[in-house]
């Protein structure tokens, strides 16, 4: 019989797990549980980072990606190189050796980064799969000397150790951050590699420019295509739609207002004093008692009168968003897709869990896109692409939930569309409910998919009518033609009852032809007319069988020279054939949109 164990025993059993051993021994929930996948978040990690430093400290980002292989079986060097404000040398062994270590966790404006893992995620797995420390080379300005360093991760205690520290004499950056390290992974082109990672950063993010060389030293550049950066989110305070009782509770215990009033209208945005007064005495409470004081019960009913006055309240700011924008968008769907419809569409600002958050959409149909092939979804959270669990994602299932067979396309049920179409979507917010730690999924918030669900369903509707007003030309096309067969037979038959020519008769025949034809094309002119009053900065239609037109100006980043193409993919996918890039549509196209594109 085994002898029991007292509780004094196990009590002696129990200590506390740091985050860091943690996360090595379940690393997969960071995105590294494959050597392919470890490659791909390591390159996409360093590169949020840059960009939001870049952006916060209004530089225009340059950002140089190179990969390199290294000694010994599936290892590769990962060098990321930016122009950003540097890092100040304290703080680097904390930003690359700490896990939930970060300045933009606690902060209601819209980041790449949320929760302070994500570099030192890929820095603790280069340390476990080769033993080597993340190498970090800085400056924060011409007036400052460049400093390296390499940052050990101690996993048992979260702690950081920075060890080889120097000055350098000469750095070629002004200001700027370059990390490095070494890590187990395998080096894949095609789907959800990092060459399409950074063609879809290069399309979502057009005021950056971005070099990248690959393993085998192909080089290929995207070039800056809008010369400012976005317009910097500003922090906001919560929004009182959809704020849960537990989060408002600590609200009330935690703030430093003196009444209750004060509280509701400084520490939630939209709601103005007056509002709060009423919402207070809605409640039950006396506007003026102290938030602390506040018994339970009171709560609830304040909780309660919150979610009441909802609809009332006016939606967030759109100032704590950075949206892509209706042009941008367009503008990298017609360079980076060949094809012969573009709609985009924009959503107002809503609010989940009292965040907000902005839905944008975009859809290109047609052209050289497969029409036999489901329908591709592009996926992209605060500017970054996502790449991978497409099918657990929100935004995957909000596009699905769209009856498509409404607008023209075939559907099979609880599936995407099939036919000739790419399905851009972008969620903008101040805190993304990624699904987990890796950041490549949305959580399924009903909110979240209701807003997607109505972009997409606006740009459907467009697309529908030039798919419909296409098969109506077809089918009077046919029509013409059968028309036009008969005109030889019938002018025939006359000249044998007549036993004359009947060369005036053919004349007035294919008169009268040309007549319905010109209507009918009249009529579709029309049809075109009343589409571009209605979306005409939404939509951009290009004649498929035409060469693309040459811009005055890039609107978007656009890949220069080199062996690598954007979007570029295996041989074994086919699917993958209309990522090809092509040149860009001007954006102020329908100032002189020219005999090939016309602006529905």
């Amino acid at each position: 019989m085994a002898k029991r164990v007292t509780a004094e025993t196990l009590s002696r059993r129990q200590r506390e797990i740091s985050v860091s051993e943690f996360f090595a021994k379940n690393r997969h929930l960071l995105g590294f549980d494959s050597l392919r996948k470890a490659l791909l978040t390591t390159v996409k990690e360093a590169v949020d980072n840059s960009l939001d430093a870049c952006e916060e400290a209004g530089i225009l980002p340059e950002i140089r990606v190179e990969l390199e292989a290294a000694e010994g079986d599936n290892r590769y060097l990962v060098r990321v190189t930016d122009n950003g404000p540097g890092i100040v040398e304290a703080q680097a062994p904390r930003i690359f050796g700490q896990l939930l270590y970060g300045s933009k966790f606690h902060s209601l404006k819209q980041s790449r980064g949320q929760q302070g893992i994500g570099i030192s995620a890929a820095a603790m797995y280069g340390q476990l799969t080769t033993g080597k420390p993340v190498s970090v080379v800085s400056r924060t300005g011409p007036g400052s000397p460049a400093y390296a360093m390499q940052v050990v991760i101690d996993t048992n205690t979260n702690r950081p150790k920075a060890v080889g520290k120097k000055k350098l004499a000469e750095w070629r950056l002004d200001h700027g951050t370059r990390v490095e390290l070494e890590l187990e992974a395998q080096y894949v082109k095609g789907r959800q590699s990092v060459e399409e990672f950074l063609h879809q950063v290069a399309v979502a993010n057009p005021h950056a420019t971005l070099h990248y060389r690959s393993p085998h030293g192909e080089e290929t550049h995207y070039a800056r295509g809008v010369q400012s950066n976005p317009a910097p989110p500003r922090e906001i305070k919560p929004h009182p739609h959809g704020v849960e009782l537990g989060v408002l509770m600590k609200m009330l215990q935690s703030t430093e207002h003196a009444t209750i009033s004060r509280c509701l209208s400084r520490d939630f945005s939209r709601v103005s004093p007056q509002m709060a007064v009423g919402l207070a005495r809605r409640a039950g409470i006396d506007p003026k008692a102290r938030p602390g004081t506040v018994v339970r019960k009171a709560v609830d009913k304040l909780y309660q009168a919150l979610n009441d006055a909802a609809t009332r309240i006016r939606p967030p700011s759109t100032d704590c968003l950075s949206p892509i924008g209706v042009q941008e968008l367009l503008a990298g769907l017609t360079r980076g897709i060949r094809a012969e419809f573009y709609g985009v569409e924009t959503r107002r600002p809503a609010v989940y869990r009292g965040n907000p958050f902005q839905v944008e959409v975009g859809l290109a149909w047609g052209g050289d896109l497969r029409a036999d092939d489901l329908a591709r979804v592009l996926r992209f959270a605060n500017r970054v692409p996502l790449q991978y669990l497409a099918g657990s994602c929100c935004i995957t299932k909000a596009v699905m939930d769209v009856s498509w067979r409404n607008y023209g396309l075939t559907q099979s049920r609880g599936a995407l569309p099939t036919g000739p179409l790419i399905v851009l979507v972008h969620l903008a917010s101040v805190w993304v409910p990624f699904s987990s730690e890796s950041k490549v999924a949305v959580a399924d918030y009903d909110e979240i998919r209701k807003e997607i669900k109505l972009a997409v369903q606006t740009c459907g509707r467009r697309l529908g009518r030039y798919v419909k007003r296409k098969a109506r030309a077809r089918s009077e096309a046919r029509r013409r033609e059968v028309f036009n067969l008969y005109i030889e037979e019938i002018v025939h038959s006359v000249e044998g009852i007549t036993g004359r020519e009947q060369k005036l008769f053919r004349d007035r025949l294919l008169a009268m032809s040309r007549r319905k034809t010109e209507l009918a094309g009249m009529l579709e002119e029309q049809n075109a007319s009343a589409d571009e009053l209605e979306a005409s900065d939404n939509v951009v239609v290009v004649d498929p069988n035409a060469a693309p037109p040459v811009p005055d100006r890039a609107p978007a980043a656009v890949a220069q020279s080199g062996d690598v193409k954007p979007g570029e993919t295996a041989p074994a996918e086919p699917a993958e054939a209309a990522e090809s890039v092509r040149p860009p549509l001007p954006v102020e196209a329908e100032r002189d949109p020219g005999p090939q594109m016309e602006l529905l």
